[in-house]
C-alpha cells in the first residue's frame, strides 16, 4: 500500500510539473521579463485587474481553457503568477454582444487579439490582419491598455506573415532591442536560409564527408520531430497571454519542437564528427555547440511558438536519435550503402518518397506536410549526389593516414575564397530553387489535373505539394554536393 501510495504521488508530482511546463502564462512571464509586452485587452466585463484568459489561442487546433487556483499543497503554484491554466473544454455561448462569448458563465472578448480571428464559436483561427487594435490598446497598438510604452521602447509587427493564411499579427512593444535581435538571430538558426547557407558551407570549405552526414542526421532528426507535432497535435501556447513575436509556423503543431531538436542534434552531432577528424581544442567546439543550442531553444521561447515542455522534450528526443545514429553504427552503415551499393539509387528515392507518402497520412494538410517533404527532398538530392560523387571519383573521402586535419591558418586569401565560393554557390542555389519553382508547380498542377489558378491552394492536395517539394529540393541537394563543386573546379576555385 506505501509503495502504491508512492507511486500515485510522483504520478501526481510529474502530472503536475508536466502543467507548470506547458502553461502559456510561463511563457508570457518570461517575455515580460525580456521586454516583450503584448497590447491585446484582458477579458470584457471584468473588473478585477490583471485577470487573464487563454479563450484565444492561435495554433494549429484551437484549445479552450480557463484560469482557476491550483489545488492547495501544489509545488507548481505560480505558473500564471498564481493561476493555473486547466485545460479543458468549457461551453462556449454566443451572448447578445457578438464581440462576447460566454464560458462558464463568465463574459470574454472574443475580438480578434494578437494575430488570431475569432469564429462564430468564439474560438480563433488565424491572424486578425493588418491595422486592427484591440480593445484596451490605442494608436494603432502603442499603448497597453491605456498606458504609455515606456522611454525606449518600440512597436513592432510580428516577424514574416504565417506560411498558411498570410496573416501578420498584430503589433506589440518591445523594451529590449538587443535580446529582440538576439533571440532574431537564434530562431533564424532553424530557418530554410539558414540551412541553405550552412550546409554548402560546410559542403564546399570544410569537408563533404561530415557535410553529407551531418545532412543525414539533420533528415532523420527533423522528419521523426515532424511526425511526431502531427500525431501528438498538440496547439501553440494560447495568445494571450502569450505575444506572439513570430507569425511564419504559427498555423502547426507545438509538441516537440522541431527548432529545439535541429538546435541540438546540429552542433553537438557537428562537434562530435569533428573532434576526432580536425585538431581544435575540445572544450570550446563544446561549449560553441551547447551556446548554439541554448539559443536556439530559449529564442522559440521568447517568440511565443513553444511552451518550455515543448522544447524539453525537443532536446531530449534529438539527443535520443542523436545517441542511436551516432554511437550505434547506423549512420556508417547508411553512408556506406548509399556510396557503395549498385541499387542505392532506387533505394533511397523509394525510402523518401515512401516517408513522404506516410508523414501526409498522420493529419489533415498543414505547412508542416510541405516542411517535411521539403527535408525528405534535400535528403534524396544530397545522397544521390555522394553516390554519383563515390562512383566517378570526384571529392574522395580522406584517407585514415591524413586524418586529424589541422587548421588552417587564417588569412585574407583564404577568407576572399571561402566567401567567394559561398557567394557563387548560394547565388547558384537561390537561382536554381527559383527556376525549379516556377518550372515544378504548373507542370505538377497539369499531370494531377489540380488547377493552378490559386497556387496556395492547389499546394494543399498532397499529389501537388509532394512532388513539387521532391523535384524543387532534391535539385536543390544535388546541385549543393554535385553540380556546384564541378562548378567550381572549373572556376579552377580550390
Amino acid at each position: 500500500m506505501e509503495s502504491r501510495s508512492r507511486l500515485g504521488e510522483l504520478s501526481r508530482y510529474v502530472g503536475e510539473l508536466f502543467h507548470y511546463l506547458q502553461d502559456p502564462h510561463l511563457v508570457a512571464r518570461f517575455q515580460r521579463i525580456c521586454g516583450v509586452h503584448g497590447t491585446f485587452s484582458g477579458p470584457a466585463g471584468s473588473s478585477k485587474a490583471g485577470q487573464r484568459t487563454d479563450l484565444h489561442t492561435s495554433g494549429a487546433r484551437c484549445r479552450h481553457a480557463r484560469v482557476g487556483k491550483e489545488s492547495a499543497g501544489s509545488p507548481f503554484e505560480g505558473a500564471g503568477e498564481g493561476d493555473n491554466v486547466r485545460r479543458t473544454e468549457p461551453e462556449v455561448r454566443k451572448s447578445s454582444d457578438t464581440n462576447l462569448a460566454e464560458v462558464h458563465g463568465e463574459r470574454y472578448d472574443v475580438r480578434p487579439q494578437n494575430g488570431c480571428a475569432a469564429t462564430s464559436g468564439g474560438q480563433t483561427v488565424g491572424a486578425a490582419g493588418e491595422g486592427g487594435s484591440p480593445r484596451g490598446a490605442a494608436d494603432g497598438g502603442r499603448t497597453r491598455t491605456g498606458v504609455a510604452d515606456p522611454p525606449g521602447s518600440s512597436t513592432v509587427k510580428p516577424r514574416r506573415k504565417n506560411s498558411l493564411t498570410g496573416d501578420a499579427g498584430q503589433e506589440f512593444v518591445i523594451e529590449n532591442r538587443f535580446l529582440y535581435y538576439l533571440f532574431s538571430f537564434g530562431t533564424e538558426l532553424g530557418n530554410e536560409l539558414f540551412y541553405i547557407i550552412f550546409f554548402p558551407f560546410l559542403t564546399w570549405n570544410l569537408e563533404a564527408f561530415v557535410s553529407r552526414r551531418l545532412v543525414m542526421v539533420w533528415v532523420w532528426v527533423m522528419y521523426l520531430g515532424q511526425c511526431t507535432k502531427d500525431v501528438i497535435g498538440w496547439s501553440r501556447p494560447a495568445s494571450p497571454p502569450v505575444v506572439k513575436v513570430e507569425m511564419f509556423y504559427n498555423s502547426e503543431y507545438s509538441m516537440p519542437s522541431t527548432h529545439a531538436m535541429s538546435g541540438t542534434a546540429i552542433p553537438f552531432a557537428l562537434f562530435f564528427m569533428t573532434c576526432s577528424r580536425w585538431e581544435y581544442p575540445d572544450l570550446l567546439g563544446f561549449s560553441l555547440a551547447l551556446c548554439w543550442c541554448l539559443l536556439v531553444c530559449v529564442s522559440r521561447i521568447y517568440m511565443g511558438m513553444h511552451s518550455v515542455l515543448d522544447v524539453i522534450v525537443g532536446v531530449l528526443y534529438s539527443a535520443l536519435i542523436l545517441i542511436l545514429i551516432l554511437f550505434l553504427p547506423v549512420l556508417d552503415l547508411m553512408d556506406s550503402f548509399n556510396l557503395t551499393c549498385r541499387y542505392a539509387p532506387l533505394v533511397i528515392v523509394s525510402l523518401h518518397l515512401g516517408l513522404g507518402l506516410f508523414s501526409f497520412t498522420l493529419d489533415t494538410w498543414s505547412t508542416s506536410r510541405g516542411d517535411t517533404a521539403q527535408i525528405l527532398g534535400v535528403g534524396v538530392g544530397v545522397a544521390l549526389a555522394s553516390h554519383l560523387n563515390h562512383q566517378l571519383g570526384l571529392m574522395p573521402d580522406p584517407s585514415p593516414e591524413q586524418l586529424p586535419f589541422a587548421a588552417p591558418e587564417l588569412s585574407v586569401r583564404l577568407a576572399a575564397v571561402a566567401a567567394l565560393r559561398l557567394t557563387v554557390g548560394v547565388c547558384v542555389l537561390l537561382a536554381t530553387r527559383a527556376l525549379m519553382k516556377a518550372v515544378t508547380i504548373p507542370l505538377v498542377c497539369r499531370v494531377s489535373g489540380v488547377s493552378s489558378g490559386d497556387i496556395r491552394k492547389a499546394r494543399q492536395h498532397m499529389e501537388v505539394e509532394l512532388p513539387y517539394r521532391f523535384i524543387v529540393y532534391g535539385t536543390l541537394g544535388f546541385s549543393m554536393q554535385f553540380l556546384v563543386p564541378l562548378l567550381f573546379r572549373h572556376m579552377q576555385l580550390p
